[in-house]
């Protein structure tokens, strides 16, 4: 396995809630607390962590080292398991909150079985969970990365599916969420040290069902473009499609390294700004 899973946190906008504001026949605002829906951004969010957390537990017991920006706190014991495959690793946070270097609140067990090292073809990663909480936020179900090789352009590639809950603090309800995605690794596989300029193209489908029992469909229809130095998806297009509503599509634009996205809805086109 080697420190270089991507945090991607994508922001679903619910054509579901959209509340037009109009002043006059030229002004239109959208309602930020009710378009932009948390559901699909709070799962996505944590099982990607999940992967990070992971990866950095990883290289900090069999590689030595750890980065500067590491997520693992003192309070986390790692365990892993290498004399025959499945090789496995537990990531054991205790049963308190722990503070974490990210400055988020986790406990409870990751467990991760993986069949090989993560640029092998054929190597099968698996993640599991035992009362596993961020920020009060438990995580449940399987996440499964599979290296597939080489495609046709030369570039490795994986298959991630993830089937799971996220049971929200608070008696919040739960997020179910299903994803099926390829992530293509375009650039930065052969600096196996540097992590810098690592680049990835994103595709797939996620299905969820918010804890009001909405549900909504995710489609990347344009490659989500992902580069490790920069904090926002770069450019790609994707559709979601909620419950019994018209589809929302959202651009990411044209390449820059910027917050800015665009949504259009019922064929209105809006400028939103990323966190």
């Amino acid at each position: 396995m080697r420190n270089s899973i991507l945090l991607i946190t994508i922001i679903l906008l619910s054509a579901t809630s959209m509340v037009f504001v109009s002043c006059n026949k030229d002004q239109e605002v959208v309602n930020d607390e009710t378009t932009v829906s948390s559901a699909d951004a709070i799962a996505e969010s944590l099982f990607d962590d999940v992967t990070k957390v992971s990866d950095e537990a990883y290289s900090s017991v069999v590689t030595n080292t750890k980065s500067a920006n590491t997520t693992i706190s003192e309070c986390a014991v790692i365990t892993i398991n290498l004399t025959s495959t499945p090789y496995t690793m537990t990531i054991d946070f205790g049963t308190s909150n722990c503070m974490c270097n990210d400055g988020r609140y986790r406990r409870g067990i990751i467990n991760v079985t993986f069949t090989g090292n993560y640029r092998e073809e054929g190597t099968i990663i698996t993640y599991t969970f035992n009362e596993y909480y961020v920020d009060n936020n438990q995580v449940e179900g399987t996440k499964i990365v599979t290296n597939m090789g080489q495609n046709v352009e030369g570039n490795i590639y994986y298959t991630i599916e993830v089937g799971g809950f996220i049971n929200l603090a608070n008696n919040g309800g739960t997020i179910t969420w299903n994803a099926s995605k390829v992530r293509e690794w375009i650039e930065g596989s052969e600096t196996v040290l540097d992590l810098s300029d690592d680049v990835y193209l994103i595709t797939g489908v996620v299905n969820g069902i918010r804890p009001d029992g909405q549900s909504w469909t995710r489609e990347v229809t344009t490659p989500l473009r992902v580069e490790i130095e920069c904090r926002w998806i770069v450019s790609g297009t994707m559709e979601i499609t909620p419950e019994n509503e018209p589809v929302v599509f959202m651009d990411w634009g044209d390449g820059e390294c910027d917050n800015i996205a665009t949504v259009i809805v019922y064929g209105v086109t809006y400028t939103i700004f990323l966190p």
